[in-house]
């Protein structure tokens, strides 16, 4: 069972201060691909979330890219399902690269960190968008999200409450603390 620990063990728990991808601010980064960069690591996290998965029957996994590859992949895996993911080349996440969902097809949203739900209520509504039934959603760590959140249940292998802020409202920014954004909406591109 994936722990705090794991993440401490892989130096996934980083912290100082961050721009997380829904673009709010905290002192506690949860860098998921450095816990998931060691295969035993991620299968065993992909397993244990299809075990929490099984119950809706999915027929296919879908993750938002690119933080929810590795999780979605391993989880499609353990599942027995295929596994897609969504893409956003203009800014609205889509299926790309041939990828389509049958008509009612059930499919289960798996992403690496839920902060707002935001990127996960997004990858949803492509699925639903392209003809698949979205039946739950799933991630590695929820940072404290509202049963709520979504409209389908939610499972996750981790829950932390872990504070952050809008920016206009960030202590860290107030007291100048220099800021990082290692998520994947703030990759640079190069060229």
């Amino acid at each position: 069972m994936l722990t705090l620990d794991d993440f401490r063990d892989t130096g996934a728990l980083l912290s100082g201060h961050f721009r997380l991808s829904s673009g709010r601010h905290s002192d506690t980064y949860l860098q998921c691909a450095r816990l998931l960069q060691w295969p035993a690591r991620a299968e065993a996290a992909g397993r244990d979330l299809a075990d929490r998965l099984r119950e809706f029957s999915p027929q296919v996994v879908v993750s938002p890219a690119l933080g929810g590859l590795i999780i979605g992949h391993e989880t499609a895996r353990a599942l027995g399902t295929r596994f897609l993911f969504v893409e956003r080349p203009e800014g609205v996440f889509v299926l790309r690269r041939g990828f389509g969902l049958e008509p009612g097809e059930r499919a289960v949203v798996v992403e690496d960190v839920f902060t707002t739900g935001k990127s996960t209520r997004e990858a949803a509504a492509a699925v639903e968008g392209a003809g698949g039934s979205v039946v739950a959603v799933g991630s590695v760590v929820d940072r404290g999200l509202p049963p709520e959140s979504f409209s389908v249940p939610a499972r996750s292998l981790l829950s932390l409450s872990v504070p952050s802020w809008p920016e206009a409202e960030c202590p860290l920014c107030r007291e100048g603390v220099p800021i990082d954004s290692p998520g994947s909406r703030f990759v640079r591109q190069a060229g």
